[in-house]
């Protein structure tokens, strides 16, 4: 056992200095080779570190090298790494080379450390969090964000403040014009009250899928919150109005008791029809309160943000004989995201934004979008005595990231295929830890630059954040900026822009970066913030024009989408024509539908003219597309058939048929296009009318022909369009404003779409007002206060069971009888090859009576 005096110790940017020694026992162990002992400690949960041993405090080469692991506070156990001949007492200087890396918590988000001799690594899987230190989301902050990513409706992880506190949250993105962010609790069903001898209040309480924090962090970040609120009553007043004390209220977020209802403002005490001047009593400012024994009801929303959501609602007028009430507390639903469009557009290069000082000491995040039309420029910039952090764009295709933490400038930059300065929307992802720094721009490739191991870690700055602008005198940023987040909490560019000369709120345009999202023929419309999808001219709908339109046919069923009659036909009739179609004189088609059926022949689609010409696609009896062409009323149709057989197997298939002159091709699927020649004129005139399903009429059709129009199509139809007409979705969605009948059942489905369908049928949000009426019983699983009912309930059910029990032991017994009965004259036939199938009539009737007793 040696023993030595310590008069110092040294652990990174540390001294501390034992003024009277501290005495140390130490068992020296020799290990060979070195590593050994790194890497058993390496395995250890102790704390570690290497300790170097100095003859002298000016000494420059250690005279023994330890590795450390730490039992307790008083003893130390050593392996021996250097071991040169000393004596065994002198003076040393102790120098911690590396201490324990994990113990300073660096793995944020609870992500779990590990280490190794001289480094950490963090383990971030299942934390919903990425990065060498755990530090930045994995999800995007709203709905809003995954609806311009192109996201359609369904179940999403929204993080709302990025590498803040708030945890992850699943939530349902409605993307409809809006992108709904939906927000379901424990009881959104219309729950029925009676009469009750019990207590004089009903109280129910509403548990979200978001603890508080979430909920008071998507209802701030949102443009708007609402949640559908309605009360059913039959001889029980709601709000007591005008001047009683109300006999139901409801809490919100805060804790407060409210007397307004659904549609009124708060503080009111009043209903939405007292709002509206429409009561079914002017007297009352809610129809309930008339107290009428007949079912009435008060039904609207709840928008003030600041008292959203319902977490408690107290019912009190359903004690008296005869009383019965419902109510109903949709869930909460919020569209819009004003940290997203929250945007700047700087006009001079010498103009900027200032915020207080960024804090990001030993890891930053930064995020943002930007568009521009300059070659570079400066977008944000933070300075201290030394450190500094700076994001810019140096060249049209290159961003880059550059700070310094006392250890000289430290640049990640990123060079892009493409240039970048050519006015759409691009994103910017900087992340800075001790272990790393991190670029990213749109989803090109990144970069990643490791840390030095050693030196300052901290980065310290004290002046202001320039945005748009620096204070170093650098090139400022002309464009647009948006959405800017540090640390998760972003930016109120907008608001700086207005009390600042040359940069304006907001920014315009997000069609040139977004409109690539509105597929089959969408078009892009801008809007303050964002952009919609005008899906007039296709034949699909939803968000993005992406929903195929389909229904299900059958026999009977037709769809005419008619063109008006022109002026040189009706010319001499009574009513003249409003309008003369320049485009029913066609000289070339653009005609698509998809298709699901079994039947062959079958008639897919007819178009005639007022000059009895015509075009239809049909199935022949192999399953073969047939197109026919009668553009010339002297002349035979022009018949064209794909080489494509046997499609009516009820499997997806989607037609193709474009015209031009006379050319004409057709493509099935995937399949190659084939290409034909009309032999007849080429201009379609007159357009008349275009017809899915049954055809009613078809005079100039020959007699095959008209004979499958007669029978019409059962199948499934989807996505049919006839140039800019898409009669299938006329029918369907506009038939109160379209030149479009319907005879027989048409069913709306999604027999056209080729993927699953979504668990939501609806990708719009509907008001509870569309479904409810002033008056009525409301139709629901009731929930009765009448304990005798339910008792009643009980005991019949209970008695039904019984029933059962005994009719199944009584026939279980019987046929327990049969089966012996049929064993025992098993036993006496001789075993062979016919005893599996009785021939006797007693053994075919034994057989038949037990089969009877089995199924009753």
């Amino acid at each position: 056992m040696a023993r030595y005096l310590v008069r110092s110790l040294e652990s990174g940017d540390h001294s501390f200095s034992l003024m009277n020694g501290w005495c140390l026992n130490m068992a020296l162990v020799h290990t060979s080779p070195p590593y050994v002992c790194a890497r058993s400690l390496a395995r250890s949960s102790f704390l570690r570190f290497r300790l170097h041993l100095f003859e002298s405090t000016s000494s420059q080469t250690p005279l023994f090298s330890f590795c450390i692991a730490l039992l307790s506070a008083v003893t130390l156990r050593f392996c021996l790494l250097l071991f040169p001949a000393i004596s065994n007492e002198g003076s040393f200087r102790v120098f911690v080379h590396s201490a324990s890396l994990c113990s300073q918590s660096h793995c944020e988000h609870g992500g779990r450390c590990t280490q190794s001799w001289s480094s950490f690594h963090c383990d971030c899987s299942d934390t919903g969090y990425k990065g060498a230190t755990c530090h930045s989301s994995v999800y995007e902050a709203s709905c809003e964000a995954y609806k311009h990513r192109g996201n359609t409706s369904g179940l999403y992880h929204i993080d709302v403040d990025g590498s803040g506190p708030v945890k992850p949250q699943l939530v349902y993105c409605n993307m409809s014009d809006k992108a709904w962010t939906v927000i379901q609790h424990n009881n959104t069903e219309l729950t029925k009250l009676r009469a009750s001898s019990g207590s004089a209040r009903h109280l129910a309480s509403f548990n979200y899928s978001a603890d508080a924090e979430q909920l008071a962090a998507v209802i701030t970040r949102a443009e708007r919150c609402e949640q559908e609120l309605s009360y059913h009553c039959k001889k029980s007043r709601l709000l007591n109005t005008p001047d009683g004390t109300p006999f139901t209220w409801w809490v919100g977020r805060s804790g407060d008791a409210h007397t307004y209802w659904a549609g009124a403002l708060p503080g009111t005490q009043q209903c939405a029809c007292g709002v509206q001047g429409d009561c079914v009593d002017p007297e009352h400012f809610c129809n309930c309160d008339r107290d009428l024994d007949d079912w009435l009801n008060d039904s609207g929303v709840l928008s003030h943000k600041e008292h959203l959501p319902l977490r408690l609602l107290a019912v009190g007028d359903v004690s008296r004989p005869g009383s019965e009430a419902a109510y109903r507390v949709g869930p909460l639903q919020c569209y819009g995201d004003n940290d997203f469009w929250n945007a700047a557009h700087f006009e001079k290069e010498t103009s900027y934004l200032h915020f207080p000082t960024f804090h990001g000491e030993l890891s930053a995040d930064i995020s943002f979008f930007f568009k521009t039309s300059s070659s570079g420029g400066v977008f944000l910039e933070n300075l201290g005595i030394k450190d500094f952090i700076r994001i810019e764009l140096s060249l049209p295709n290159e961003v880059v990231f550059s700070f310094d933490v006392g250890n000289g400038p430290f640049e990640v930059l990123v060079k892009t295929p493409v240039p970048l300065n050519d006015e759409r929307w691009h994103q910017v992802v900087a992340e800075r830890n001790i272990k790393e720094a991190s670029l990213s721009v749109d989803r090109y490739p990144g970069s990643v630059r490791k840390a030095p191991t050693e030196g300052h870690i901290h980065l310290q700055l004290n002046s202001q954040l320039f945005v748009g602008g620096t204070a170093s005198r650098q090139k400022g940023f002309l464009g647009c900026i948006r959405s800017l987040k540090l640390n998760g909490k972003t930016l109120n560019l907008e608001e700086r822009a207005k009390i600042t000369p040359g940069v304006r709120p907001g920014c315009l345009g997000h069609c040139s970066s977004y409109g690539h999202l509105c597929q089959n023929q969408g078009w892009c419309l801008d809007k303050h913030n964002g952009f919609t999808c005008d899906c007039g001219a296709s034949s699909y709908s939803g968000t993005f024009c992406h929903k195929e339109v389909s229904a299900f046919f059958r026999p009977g069923t037709s769809v005419m989408y008619t063109f008006k009659e022109p002026y040189e036909l009706n010319r001499n009739g009574s009513a003249m024509s409003s309008s003369i179609y320049s485009d029913l004189t066609l000289k070339g088609e653009n005609v698509s539908l998809s298709f699901r059926t079994g039947q062959a022949p079958a008639l897919l689609l007819y178009a005639s003219s007022y000059y009895k010409e015509f075009l239809t696609i049909s199935l022949s009896r192999n399953g073969q597309v047939e197109v026919q062409y009668k553009l010339q009323n002297n002349r035979d149709a022009d018949v064209f058939r794909s080489s494509i057989k046997n499609l009516a197997n009820g499997q997806l298939h989607r037609v193709a048929i474009r015209r031009v002159l006379e050319r004409v091709s057709v493509q099935i699927d995937q399949n190659m296009r084939e290409e034909f020649n009309l032999s007849s004129d080429v201009e379609f005139n007159a357009m008349k009318a275009i017809i899915i399903g049954t055809v009613l009429g078809g005079d100039e059709l020959d007699t095959e022909t008209s004979r499958l129009a007669s029978q019409g199509f059962t199948g499934c139809l989807s996505v049919v369009q006839f140039n800019s007409v898409s009669p299938l979705k006329a029918a369907l969605l506009y038939s109160h404003n379209s030149p479009v009948t319907v005879t027989g059942t048409l069913t709306e489905s999604n027999c056209g779409s080729s993927s699953s369908s979504s668990p939501y049928a609806a990708e719009t949000t509907h008001s509870l007002s569309d479904h409810i009426s002033t008056v009525g019983e409301p139709i629901v699983n009731a929930r009765g206060g009448d304990s005798a009912l339910i008792g009643g309930v009980i005991a019949v059910v209970i008695f039904v069971i019984l029933a059962c029990l005994a009719v199944m032991a009584r026939l279980f017994y019987r046929r327990k009888e049969t089966f012996q009965a049929q064993g025992s004259k098993g036993e006496k036939s001789e075993e062979g090859p016919e005893t599996a199938f009785p021939t006797e009539p007693n053994a075919r009737r034994i057989i038949d009576e037990s089969q009877r007793e089995y199924f009753i």
